[in-house]
């Protein structure tokens, strides 16, 4: 994928939901679990398949290597965690992209209430573990974005041993970034995270992000513990979700775009198992 800037829109559904009373009245619903419970078994539904047709076009999805079921998708959920032939992964990386996304870096400093994408919140309160965020002060934190139109399954991005896995029940907020700039979206959001002793780039954490109207990751817990670079770790399911990487203070060096990612306000377009280092 050719690597440009990107500046995402705003859309005027979600200026109402965050920017009026009557909006946010409605958010305090949309925003509970349940609700996105309810809209995933609707989009499970048989019926919903006839949204497939629809979306496709409104964002542009290419079907090249898509493996379609016999008989065609049975739900818009199966449609939008589709499975391709190769998602392709670089082959001597020691890091690399976990999926198809917008990216932002951004520096980690000790006790910083740092913002991804005009979102403010701390590490600790992103990780809900004050020790282990003590062990990133200095390193660097990756946010990867993705919108309906990218591929939603997703791989690990580094070789190593899995340390320990969490899960944290949230609300559900929208990853957009006008809903980031009204509420601490990823550290309220539901979210599982990894911490994984990589074999080359020292401890990372690997971490996803739910977001409205999705609220299900579902991902695959190897017996072994063992993460292995581009192989598939899991899917998000319908919505727009993130997934962040943090790296401890000078264990990895990361391309010189990706580095500069984010430091004009738009976003690096990175692909599924692209090279993030140099």
């Amino acid at each position: 994928m050719k690597q440009t800037n990107h500046k995402p829109s705003e859309s005027l559904a979600l200026w109402f939901l965050y920017h009026t009373a009557l909006g946010r009245m409605v958010l305090k619903v949309l925003v509970c679990p349940f609700v996105s419970q309810i809209a995933g078994a609707a989009l499970d539904s048989k019926a919903s398949a006839a949204l497939i047709p629809w979306f496709r076009k409104k964002n542009g999805i290419s079907m090249e290597g898509v493996i379609v079921p016999k008989g065609g998708f049975p739900s818009f959920n199966a449609f939008f965690c589709r499975k391709r032939e190769n998602a392709g992964v670089s082959e001597n990386a020691k890091l690399s992209s976990p999926c198809d996304a917008y990216l932002t870096c951004i520096p980690i400093k000790k006790n910083q209430i740092f913002d991804v994408k005009h979102t403010r919140f701390s590490l600790q309160d992103l990780l809900q573990d004050k020790k282990l965020a003590g062990e990133f002060t200095d390193g660097t934190a990756l946010v990867f974005r993705l919108t309906p139109s990218h591929y939603h399954r997703y791989a690990y991005a580094a070789d190593g041993e899995i340390l320990s896995w969490r899960r944290i029940r949230g609300i559900l907020h929208s990853v957009r970034p006008i809903c980031t700039r009204q509420v601490p979206v990823y550290a309220q959001n539901a979210r599982e995270y990894q911490v994984i002793e990589t074999n080359e780039l020292g401890k990372i954490v690997q971490m996803e992000i739910g977001a409205m109207m999705i609220g299900r990751i579902s991902n695959e817990r190897p017996v072994d513990r063992k993460s292995v670079r581009g192989k598939e770790k899991g899917r998000f399911e319908f919505g727009g979700s993130t997934i962040m990487l943090l790296l401890q203070k000078d264990c990895v060096s990361l391309r010189k775009e990706v580095m500069e990612a984010g430091r004009d306000g738009g976003e690096l377009a990175v692909s599924y198992g692209e090279d993030l280092t140099e």
